[in-house]
C-alpha cells in the first residue's frame, strides 16, 4: 500500500512540453528541437511507458499506410484527399489532411533514412501493399523512430513512466500539465509555455470481445485510456466528431490484421456458404450514395455489409487465404516456380503477423492452421476511439494558413481553441487516415507551430500554490480512500466505502456495450437508449469520487478509467447530437436509420464546462478544399 504522505511534488519548468511517446510525439519531438536549438528554447517530453516501446505501433508494423508518392507523381494531394473524403462518408477537415498529406512523404523518408527496410522491387522502386500502402520489415519500426527522438532532445529532457492526468490552467490557457510517477512516490507539476497533447486514443471504453483468460486483448493498444480526449476536454478545448467511432474487422479472438490479405493478396472474404457479400450485396450500397458508389468502398460500409450476412445466421466469416495464396503461386509459371512463390508467400503471411500482431501468429500456430490450406475467421472487433486511422475523434484544431479560413483557422497549425495547447496524432480530430506515418508528420507540423507561438506571444504562465495543492489531493485521493478503508473488510477488493479500478472499467464497459451500441447490440443504439447511457455515466461520475488505488500502479488505473469515462460520455452525447445513421457499419442508430445530408453534412463538436460541468455542442459546415 502507497502511502500518500511520502509523496514529493516536482516541478518542472519548460518551454514545450510534449505529452505521449508515440508516432505523433516522437516526430514533434525532432521538429521541436530543430527549432527551439535556433531560438534558446527548451523541450520536454513525457510518457507514461517508454518511448522505445510507447503507442500504437509498439509490437511493429508490417506497413507504412500512408505515402502519397508527390516526387514520384503518383499521386496528387486531391488524390488523397478525395480518398479521405469518401472514406468518411463527406465528413472531414479536408485542410488538415491536406497539409499531413504534402509533408508526409518527408516523415517516410526520414524512417528510411535513419535504417527502417522498406521493401524494394528489383528496380529499386517502393513495393505497394495498396495505392497508398508500403511494405516493410517494421519489428523493430518505433525503435528506430524513438531513438531518433531521444537524440535529439537528449536524455536529460525525457521523463519515462509519468502518468499525465490533465492540463494545469492558467485561467484560458493551457499551462503545463499535472501526473505522477508510476514508479516512484512523485507527483509531478510541468509548467510549460506551450503544450502539445499526442497521447493516444481510447480502448476498453466498450466492452471487448476478448474476456476471461484473454481480458485486455484488443487490436488498439489496450493502454490508451483517452488521455488526449481528457486532457482536451478538461482544458476547455472545443472536440469535434466525438460520434465516430473505428470498427476494425480483423482476425478472430487474437485481431490479426487483414489489410496486407486484401491489398496484397487479393483475397476475398465469404460467407459460412462460400458467399461473397461485397458482391451478393452489393445493391446495398446504393442506399448510401453518393459515398457507396466510390471506390474503395468505405471501410464502414464494407463492415456494414458483412454484418448484414452476420444477422442473417450467415456467420463465421472466412478470409480466403488459402485461395489468394494458391492463386498467386499458380500464376508464378511452372510446377517448379509455383512451389518456391508459395514458400515465398508462406513466409509474408507468417510475417504480416510477427511484424505486427505476435499474438495471431500464436493463434495459427495452436489452432494447427496452414494459411496456404485453409481459410481463417475474421470478424468486427469493438469500438475504438482514433483520430489516426479510420476515426475522426480528437480536438478541434485549426488549420494552416494558406489552406484554411474563417472557422478553420485561428493562427496557429494544429492549436486547439485553447491558447497554447496543440494537438497532433490521435488528439487532434477531424483529420483520418494519417495512420503512423501521417501521425508523426502532424507531431512535427505541431511542433513547428507551437514553438512559432511561444516566439510570437511569449506567454507567462503564472500557477497559484493554493491550485497546485488542491490538485495535487485530487489527483491521489484514490491511495488516500484506499488506505481509509481497505480494513473494514476481510477483502480488501470489496469494500462499501471505494470502487477499485477494474470494477469501475467493468462498469463503464457494460452500459456503453448494451446503451451506447457495443458488441453485443451489433453496434445498434436509439435516442432512448442513449439518454439511458448519460444516466448510467453520470451515476458512474458520481462513484468515481470514491475510486480506490492501493498502489501508483492502481491509482494509474483509477485515472485511466475517469479518461475513459469522459470520452465515453463525449462519444454518447455526441451520436445522440447527430440525428442521422451516417457510419453504418461503425454504429447504426435504429430510430435514425437513415443519412441525412441535407441537415447532418457537419461536423458535431462539443465543448465541456469544468467549473458547471455542462456540455454545448453545435454543428459546424463542411467546407470542401476542392470540388
Amino acid at each position: 500500500m502507497t502511502d500518500i504522505t511520502n509523496f514529493q511534488t516536482v516541478e518542472v519548468e519548460t518551454d514545450l512540453l510534449i505529452l505521449g511517446g508515440g508516432m505523433a510525439a516522437c516526430g514533434a519531438a525532432v521538429e521541436a528541437a530543430y527549432w527551439a536549438k535556433k531560438n534558446g528554447l527548451k523541450v520536454t517530453l513525457v510518457d507514461k511507458a517508454a518511448v522505445d516501446r510507447s503507442g500504437a505501433v509498439a509490437m511493429g508494423l508490417s506497413a507504412i499506410n500512408q505515402y502519397v508518392g508527390l516526387k514520384d507523381g503518383q499521386n496528387t494531394i486531391q488524390d488523397y484527399v478525395n480518398y479521405v473524403r469518401n472514406d468518411l462518408m463527406g465528413i472531414t477537415r479536408e485542410d488538415l489532411v491536406a497539409n499531413i498529406a504534402r509533408h508526409v512523404d518527408g516523415s517516410v523518408h526520414l524512417f528510411e533514412k535513419w535504417g527502417l527496410p522498406i521493401w524494394k522491387d528489383d528496380k529499386g522502386a517502393y513495393v505497394h501493399e495498396g495505392r497508398w500502402q508500403l511494405m516493410i520489415n517494421g519489428e523493430s519500426y518505433k525503435v528506430i523512430v524513438a531513438e531518433a527522438a531521444k537524440n535529439a532532445l537528449g536524455a536529460e529532457n525525457i521523463f519515462e513512466r509519468v502518468f499525465i492526468v490533465g492540463p494545469l490552467m492558467d485561467g484560458d490557457k493551457c499551462a503545463g500539465a499535472l501526473g505522477f510517477s508510476v514508479r516512484e512516490s512523485k507527483f509531478y507539476v510541468f509548467k510549460a509555455k506551450a503544450t502539445l497533447v499526442a497521447m493516444g486514443g481510447a480502448v476498453h471504453v466498450f466492452k471487448p470481445r476478448s474476456s476471461g483468460e484473454g481480458l485486455g486483448r484488443a487490436w488498439y493498444p489496450p493502454w490508451n485510456s483517452g488521455s488526449s480526449a481528457y486532457f482536451t476536454i478538461q482544458a476547455g478545448a472545443e472536440m469535434t466528431c466525438q460520434e465516430v467511432r473505428f470498427i476494425p474487422v480483423r482476425f478472430k479472438d487474437a485481431y490479426g490484421p487483414v489489410g496486407a490479405w486484401f491489398l496484397l493478396f487479393k483475397s476475398r472474404a465469404t460467407n459460412a456458404f462460400g458467399g461473397d457479400y461485397m458482391q451478393e450485396r452489393k445493391p446495398e450500397l446504393e442506399n448510401w450514395a453518393p459515398y457507396g458508389k466510390v471506390k474503395p468502398v468505405p471501410a464502414n460500409l464494407r463492415n456494414y455489409l458483412m454484418l448484414l450476412d452476420c444477422a442473417e445466421g450467415k456467420a463465421p466469416i472466412s478470409m480466403r487465404t488459402e485461395e489468394a495464396i494458391q492463386k498467386i503461386a499458380s500464376a508464378a509459371g511452372d510446377e517448379k516456380a509455383a512451389k518456391k512463390k508459395l514458400k515465398e508467400l508462406e513466409a509474408e503471411a507468417w510475417e504480416d503477423f510477427l511484424d505486427m500482431t505476435v499474438s495471431q501468429a500464436l493463434l495459427w500456430a495452436g489452432t494447427n492452421t496452414a494459411p496456404e490450406q485453409q481459410s481463417s475467421e475474421i470478424a468486427a472487433a469493438e469500438p475504438y476511439f482514433i483520430g489516426s486511422h479510420s476515426g475522426a475523434s480528437g480536438a478541434w484544431v485549426s488549420g494552416p494558413k494558406d489552406l484554411a479560413s474563417g472557422e478553420y483557422f485561428w493562427g496557429y497549425d494544429n492549436m486547439s481553441t485553447v491558447k497554447g495547447l496543440f494537438c497532433a496524432g490521435d488528439a487532434s480530430g477531424a483529420s483520418s487516415h494519417k495512420f503512423s506515418s501521417g501521425s508523426h508528420a502532424e507531431g512535427r507540423i505541431a511542433a513547428k507551430a507551437a514553438v512559432r507561438y511561444i516566439v510570437d506571444e511569449k506567454p507567462s504562465p503564472k500557477l497559484d500554490a493554493a491550485y497546485l495543492e488542491k490538485a495535487r489531493g485530487m489527483i491521489l485521493q484514490p491511495l488516500k480512500t484506499y488506505a481509509d478503508n481497505c480494513n473494514k473488510t476481510t477483502d480488501p477488493s470489496v469494500n462499501p466505502n471505494y470502487i477499485t479500478p477494474k470494477m469501475f472499467m467493468f462498469r463503464l464497459q457494460k452500459l456503453m456495450d448494451e446503451y451506447a451500441g457495443g458488441v453485443t447490440t451489433n453496434f445498434t443504439t436509439s435516442g432512448p437508449n442513449l439518454k439511458r447511457a448519460l444516466e448510467l455515466l453520470q451515476m458512474l461520475k458520481e462513484d468515481a469520487e470514491k475510486l480506490g488505488a492501493k498502489d501508483a500502479h492502481e491509482l494509474m488505473r483509477a485515472w485511466e478509467n475517469q479518461q475513459r469515462m469522459y470520452q465515453a460520455e463525449a462519444h454518447v452525447r455526441s451520436i445522440l447530437f447527430r440525428e442521422e445513421t451516417r457510419w453504418p457499419g461503425y454504429y447504426f442508430r435504429s430510430d435514425k436509420p437513415k443519412m441525412d445530408d441535407a441537415n447532418w453534412k457537419v461536423f458535431v463538436n462539443s465543448k465541456y464546462d469544468s467549473k458547471t460541468g455542462e456540455w454545448t455542442m453545435r454543428k459546424v459546415p463542411v467546407k470542401p478544399l476542392f470540388a
